[in-house]
């Protein structure tokens, strides 16, 4: 039995970087957004023991330190299921490329193991959306994210994600540079930044978590806030955006990424040149993206860009009802 699940992208919308925490970590402020750029994930599921990884991208670890293998892993002891499994990803969304690839893939993996061991009628119980989430922030910090999709707030290390009100479809370019970007190193570098000048140590990080809290609607019954978006929400959750943007809605990464990849602030440049309303880095990069006013315009930038050498790519952003209802799930 083989379940195909598309595994989406994100981008981050503002990323705030506090100082080093005593355990190592950083407290984040970030609005995450799902994208339409995808890789795909198949699970086979059959008797015997045993978690396989196939890749034909060589920069994919296929051991268990694979975020799909570990993922899978925990999925199965909770489940208290026995299968030899098998996880194909198909790599379409660049490695260490700022859109949480592997994160989406893990939760790719976890979605389609549940279906294909429920169609297999070896599954002896159904995971909980609280159960969900605790595996998936185990395995790392922005997991979480693609468990809720469209539009979210991430605090914490990231792994704390509150539904917002969905921002209305937006047309953006991604740009794939070649290099890649190690989010560990980026926050090594952030840290001796923070030892020189204080970076981290502002009261930036808990003012924009204020403004970006604004997003939030009264929570219901669950604990989680009420995501059900009117049109008019949606208009109110795109003026705030705007004017964050306006007031200096940005990345701190950049602040460390750009000096020693200065191709990546080149590409940003041309990105504003090419008509973007706002463009940033997403995560630690190597991945940018500029949002445009229309698709039309989008993929007339796109266009210029590729004609100077860039790889880059026209698409949308993804809201919550069509990541979950419309597209995930691509075969059964």
């Amino acid at each position: 039995m083989t379940v195909a699940v598309r595994s989406f992208a994100k981008i981050n919308l503002g990323l705030y970087i506090s100082a080093a925490r005593a355990d190592g970590y950083h407290h984040l402020r970030t609005v995450y957004q799902t994208i339409a750029l995808h890789d795909v994930i198949r699970v086979s599921v059959g008797r015997g023991r045993g978690i396989e990884i196939v890749c034909k991208d060589p920069r994919v670890p296929l051991d268990s330190s694979n975020t799909c293998y570990r993922i899978a892993e925990r999925v199965l002891a909770e489940l208290g299921a026995q299968s030899q499994v098998r996880i194909e990803i198909e790599k379409r969304l660049p490695v260490q490329g700022g859109l949480g690839g592997a994160s989406s893939n893990a939760v790719a993996t976890m979605i389609a193991l549940e279906l294909a061991l429920r169609k297999t009628r070896t599954l002896k119980k159904k995971l909980s959306g609280a159960t969900r989430l605790r595996i998936a922030a185990e395995v790392g910090s922005d997991l979480p994210l693609f468990l809720v999709g469209g539009t979210a707030l991430g605090v914490g290390r990231g792994e704390e994600v509150y539904p917002l009100p969905d921002l209305p479809p937006m047309a953006i370019v991604v740009v794939t540079p070649e290099v890649g970007v190690s989010t560990p190193k980026a926050f090594a570098d952030w840290d001796a930044l923070d030892r020189l000048t204080g970076a981290g140590a502002s009261d930036r990080l808990f003012e924009v978590g204020c403004t970006l809290s604004a997003w939030l609607t009264h929570s219901n019954n669950s604990g989680y806030p009420n995501t059900g978006a009117s049109a008019k929400g949606g208009s109110r959750a795109e003026k705030l955006l705007l004017d964050l943007v306006r007031t200096g809605i940005e990345n701190d990464f950049e602040r460390v990424v750009f000096p020693q990849y200065p191709e990546l602030r080149d590409i940003k440049g041309a990105l504003e040149r090419a008509g973007s309303r706002y463009a940033s880095l997403s995560g630690s990069g190597s991945t940018l993206y500029g949002l445009f006013r229309s698709r039309a315009v989008a993929a007339k930038a796109a266009s210029r860009l590729r004609k100077q050498g860039v790889k880059a790519v026209a698409t949308s952003t993804l809201r919550r009802q069509k990541y979950w209802k419309t597209s995930l799930v691509v075969s059964r």
